[in-house]
C-alpha cells in the first residue's frame, strides 16, 4: 500500500525542460518514446585535439526569448537554460503568478558543475588582456546558486530559493528538497530540477584524462550504451529540467491536472571514493529501500526505475527488490541525450511521470549486447506501453551520494 513521507501531499502539476533531443518538453518526450538519440559531434568547441569529439548538445538556444539582453548579459548559459524549463513547466502548470501569493512560492534548482565553461572562458580573457579583461558581472554569473536565483528573480518569487550541489544526484535532489519545504509549510508551490551547460574544452579534457567518456566518435547516436556489454564510458549532455511541485491542496483549490504525487526519498552516502561507486552497491540499495519504505511501497508496486549506472546499480536493484527485481521495467534516457549531469535526475522525474501519465515506457536504446552482469529488464530499444502506478528514479553521484525519489500515480 502506498503511502507518503511528507505531512502534506504533494504533487506535481507541470514540467518543462530543453535537453538534447527537445526544445521543450513535450517534443523531448516524444524523441525519447521514439528512440532518437540526440548525440552528436561537438559543435560549442573545437575538439579536434580531444580523443573525445561527441557530445549531447542543445542546439539553437536563445537565451532570449525568456529574458532580456540585460539579463542574458549577467547569467550564464546553464542559469538561462534554467530559466527558459521554468517558465516552460509554470506554464504547463497553469499556473498563474499574478494571482498567487509570491512568497508562498520558491524555487529549489540545483547543478552539479555550475559556470566550469565560463569560469575557463574568463581565465582565457585574463590571460590574454589583464584582469581588466573580465567583466565585472562574472562571478556572480557562474555560481552554483544561480539557477536557483535567476529563476525566482525571473518569475518574482519570494518563498525560499535553495540551491545544492549533489553531482549527478543534483536534480533528483531538488525535487525531494521542494518536497520537504511543501510539507513543512515553509511554501506551497515549488520550481524544483536541475541544470548544467558546461560543454567546454576544460572539461572534456578532465574527464578524458579520467577515461570516463565514450571514444566512439565515429558512431556518435551509438556510442551511449547504458549496461550494454560493449560500452565504453558515458556521453557528456546538457540540459535543464524543472517542475513545478505544489501541496496537494493548492493544487486542488485551482483545479490543476495532476501529474503524479510525490510520496518519498531518501539520501545515502557510499563514502568510498570520488568517482567509482562502492563495489557491491549496498549504500545504493540502501537508499533504494528507504525510499521504498518511507513511501509505504513493496518492492512489487514499482512500475519504472530511471536512470542508470549499470553494473553497481543492478547489483542494488537485486539487492533493494529481491524477487520483484526481474519485473522492474528500468529505463535510461540517457542513452539518448547522454548524461546531463545536474540535470539528469530532473529528466529522470520528469520521464517517470509522463511514464506514468501515458503508461509508456521510453527505451533504452544501444542495449544491442547482454553484459551477464546486468541481467534485469532495461526495456531495450523500443518503447513498452505498461500499467505504471509507481516510479522511482535513482540518482548516484560522484562522490558516493545516492539519491531515490518515488512518485506515484495521483488517485484522490
Amino acid at each position: 500500500m502506498t503511502g507518503t513521507m511528507f505531512a502534506r501531499r504533494v504533487v506535481i502539476t507541470g514540467l518543462g525542460g530543453l535537453t538534447p533531443v527537445g526544445a521543450t518538453m513535450p517534443s523531448t518526450w516524444e524523441a525519447l518514446l521514439a528512440g532518437r538519440s540526440g548525440i552528436g559531434p561537438i559543435t560549442r568547441f573545437d575538439a579536434s585535439d580531444l580523443p573525445v569529439r561527441i557530445a549531447g548538445e542543445i542546439p539553437d538556444f536563445d537565451p532570449l526569448q525568456v529574458m532580456s539582453q540585460k539579463q542574458a548579459n549577467r547569467s550564464a548559459r546553464f542559469a538561462q537554460l534554467a530559466v527558459a524549463a521554468a517558465r516552460e513547466s509554470v506554464a504547463d502548470a497553469g499556473l498563474d503568478l499574478e494571482r498567487e501569493d509570491p512568497a508562498r512560492i520558491g524555487a529549489a534548482m540545483n547543478t552539479a558543475v555550475a559556470g566550469m565553461g565560463e569560469i575557463a572562458g574568463a581565465e582565457d580573457a585574463r590571460a590574454d588582456g589583464g584582469w581588466r579583461a573580465v567583466a565585472s558581472t562574472f562571478v556572480p554569473s557562474v555560481i552554483p546558486n544561480m539557477p536557483a536565483s535567476h529563476v525566482s528573480m525571473a518569475l518574482g518569487l519570494h518563498g525560499p530559493v535553495t540551491a545544492a550541489a549533489l553531482a549527478c544526484a543534483s536534480g533528483n535532489y531538488a525535487v525531494l528538497d521542494a518536497a520537504r519545504m511543501i510539507a513543512a509549510d515553509e511554501a506551497d508551490v515549488m520550481i524544483a530540477g536541475g541544470s548544467d551547460a558546461s560543454i567546454g574544452p576544460l572539461m572534456f579534457s578532465g574527464l578524458s584524462m579520467m577515461g570516463a567518456l565514450s571514444r566512439n566518435n565515429d558512431h556518435p547516436t551509438e556510442a551511449s550504451r547504458p549496461f550494454d556489454a560493449d560500452r565504453d564510458g558515458f556521453v557528456y549532455g546538457e540540459g535543464a529540467v524543472a517542475l513545478v511541485v505544489e501541496s496537494l491542496e493548492h493544487a486542488t483549490a485551482r483545479g490543476a491536472t495532476i501529474y503524479a504525487e510525490v510520496l518519498g526519498g531518501a539520501l545515502t552516502s557510499d563514502g568510498f571514493h570520488i568517482a567509482a561507486p562502492e563495489p557491491s552497491g549496498r549504500y545504493a540499495a540502501a537508499a533504494i529501500a528507504g525510499a521504498l519504505s518511507r513511501s509505504g511501497l513493496a518492492p512489487q508496486d514499482v512500475g519504472t526505475s530511471t536512470k542508470a549506472n549499470d553494473r553497481t546499480e543492478t547489483m542494488a536493484i537485486r539487492s533493494a527488490f529481491g524477487d520483484a527485481a526481474d519485473r522492474v521495467a528500468i529505463s535510461s534516457p540517457k542513452s539518448m541525450v547522454g548524461h546531463l549531469i545536474g540535470g539528469a535526475g530532473a529528466l529522470s522525474l520528469a520521464v517517470c511521470a509522463l511514464a506514468i501519465r501515458d503508461q509508456t515506457v521510453p527505451p533504452t536504446i544501444n542495449l544491442h549486447t547482454p553484459d551477464a552482469e546486468c541481467d534485469l529488464d532495461y526495456v531495450p530499444n523500443t518503447a513498452r506501453e505498461m500499467p505504471v502506478r509507481v516510479a522511482l528514479t535513482n540518482a548516484f553521484g560522484f562522490g558516493g551520494q545516492n539519491c531515490v525519489v518515488a512518485i506515484a500515480a495521483f488517485t484522490g
